[in-house]
């Protein structure tokens, strides 16, 4: 029986590596085994950012992948913790009656919607934020290069 509520958090906590998607479907799932790519690749660019400055076309382009891969998976803490019981049994605890007690919301499934939809709604606008600002400051130099 697969729970909801644990769903939510591991969605929410271990997302960007994959844990959600192992937990619900098994180790076979492909998008489980490819998520931890984006997430590797964007902490590569915050390392980048650290030894090299914010200069570095390369982090910029990098350091959003992790942003975007922890908003997604937060989005999918939402999605599961908003999911009906009956809806959340049929899915994921197929041979269990539609108002079996994994699919149910407690206070913690809460916790983790309220969680999911603050702190990715910030990592989201702060991965847009630098993404815009890198890229709009990125064009005014090759701009000036371009007219000297």
């Amino acid at each position: 029986m697969k729970s909801k509520t644990l769903a939510a958090w591991l969605a929410f906590l271990g997302g960007t590596l994959g844990l959600h998607r192992f937990y619900l479907r098994g180790f076979g799932d492909a998008i489980g085994w490819l998520l931890p790519i984006p997430t590797a690749l964007g902490l590569y660019g915050i390392e980048r950012v650290q030894q090299f400055g914010q200069d570095d076309f390369l982090s910029w382009l990098l350091v959003p992948l992790l942003g975007f891969t922890f908003a997604g998976c937060c989005l999918n803490a939402i999605v599961y913790g908003l999911m009906t019981r009956e809806k959340w049994n049929a899915r994921f605890n197929p041979g269990a009656p539609e108002d079996a007690e994994p699919g149910g919301t407690r206070w913690a499934t809460i916790f983790a919607i309220v969680l999911s939809l603050m702190i990715g709604t910030g990592v989201l606008m702060a991965s847009i934020a630098f993404s815009f600002q890198r890229y709009f400051e990125y064009q005014i130099e090759e701009g000036r290069r371009i007219s000297q």
